[in-house]
């Protein structure tokens, strides 16, 4: 079987979502419209949840609605949290992956979404019908992928317990997600080799939260064990403020771009553009 090719997912919403001042729609949009330049796969652009959950992300329909996608490879994602959302989001032709996270600890996903996890799986079974008929792909963020501070149960068997259940549903798309930043390669290599192996019809990705020490190892883990998706945002910016009151922040895409061309990988990405939106996310950041 062929090795598959990497695919990287930039996710600006994630960078964005914690920031207490409310960015203004016409500068989200003129950010969002230099990353669809760079030429990344998929861009995790925006989320259609409660404004009172996340403010940041108000605008994400006006946000859509200002883009210009005629020039760009790059595939739309946009976060949902509930059903309604969902809804909402597959109402949009341009977005093609709808996210879910789905926490493998209770009481994350109370935190998160407000739900339980019995009525989360509820909801994922819902959304992956609604894609089908839609057009659309799912795909679901397995949160709290690497531990959890709660003392809820977790173990690599917890993971793979709760990835049989998707796999039953027929989601195809699957990132573990390293919610705090607690992952190490002792636990990412086996974790990804074991669900590789045991589920060869989902894709599976990596969204890792780091630290700037640690992004290396992590990075390196996850490819030698078979991932080829990767989430990241330029800068290492962002983290999930439902998680902890200290925001770890994402892989940084511009040391996810450098390993994974110091391996071989044929990215495809526009350097000039790159380079551009670089320097946009830095005066983003500290404007």
């Amino acid at each position: 079987m062929p090795t598959p090719p990497v695919l990287l997912t930039e996710c600006p919403r994630d960078a964005l979502q914690g920031l207490p001042e409310f960015i203004p729609t016409p500068v989200k949009t003129a950010y969002l419209q230099q990353l669809l330049a760079v030429g990344f796969d998929v861009l995790d652009f925006g989320s259609f949840v409660s404004p009172k959950a996340i403010p940041q992300l108000r605008d994400t329909a006006e946000v859509l609605a200002g883009l210009d996608l005629d020039r760009t490879r790059t595939k739309l994602l946009a976060i949902v949290a509930n059903r309604r959302g969902a809804e909402q989001a597959a109402g949009h032709p341009e977005i093609h992956f709808l996210g879910f996270p789905l926490s493998v600890s209770e009481t994350f996903q109370r935190r998160n979404t407000n739900q339980t996890i019995a009525e989360a799986l509820a909801d994922v079974a819902a959304m992956h019908e609604l894609c089908e008929r839609r057009g659309k792909e799912l795909m679901v963020y397995l949160s709290m992928g690497f531990g959890n501070p709660y003392g809820d149960p977790y173990s690599p068997a917890v993971v793979a317990d709760f990835t049989a259940k998707l796999a039953a549903l027929g989601v195809r798309h699957v990132a573990l997600s390293d919610t705090i930043g607690v992952s190490t390669p002792a636990l990412i290599t086996p974790l990804f080799k074991e669900l590789i192996s045991a589920f060869p019809h989902i894709e599976f990705g990596a969204h890792l939260h780091t630290t700037p020490t640690t992004w290396l190892e992590k990075v390196q883990a996850a490819y030698q064990a078979g991932c080829r998706r990767f989430d990241g945002a330029l800068g290492g910016l962002g983290g999930c403020p439902m998680a902890t009151d200290v925001l770890t922040g994402n892989m940084a895409t511009e040391n996810l771009v450098a390993y994974l061309e110091g391996v071989g990988e044929e990215l495809g990405l526009d350097r000039s553009s790159f380079e551009q939106a670089r320097q946009a996310a830095v005066q983003l950041m500290i404007s």
